[in-house]
């Protein structure tokens, strides 16, 4: 009989839709809590700085892939490490963490006034 079971039908023991429902609006709030919103801000505007920092290797990729088409893979590799180094560099997990350090006020700014 279970394995009959309409897709409406649930077992006995699970919570019913009223409780998913308020269950997945319970988790939707703590993903989008005001201090992870500025945090995922802060963290666009720490990716768009190191872009604009490695905008020269970025545009000498793209060059570079551009003429050399299907053979960009094997042509233009030592460009696409050096876009990968820089953005490693200015946008990785160390570069993240002071970003994050230098601008703890406006991250906790935000999140004050995201909360009032």
């Amino acid at each position: 009989k279970s394995a009959n079971r309409s897709m409406t039908e649930q077992p006995t023991g699970t919570p019913g839709i009223g409780e998913q429902g308020r269950l997945k609006e319970m988790g939707r709030e703590s993903r989008l809590s005001f201090r992870n919103f500025a945090e995922h801000q802060l963290r666009r505007e720490c990716k768009e700085a190191a872009m604009e920092i490695c905008k020269p290797q970025v545009k000498a990729f793209a060059e570079c892939a551009q003429e050399k088409g299907l053979m960009v893979v094997w042509s233009c590799k030592q460009l696409h490490n050096d876009v990968q180094d820089c953005l490693t560099i200015h946008n990785g997990e160390e570069a993240w963490e002071r970003y994050k350090e230098d601008n703890k006020e406006r991250l906790e700014k935000k999140a004050r006034l995201g909360q009032k």
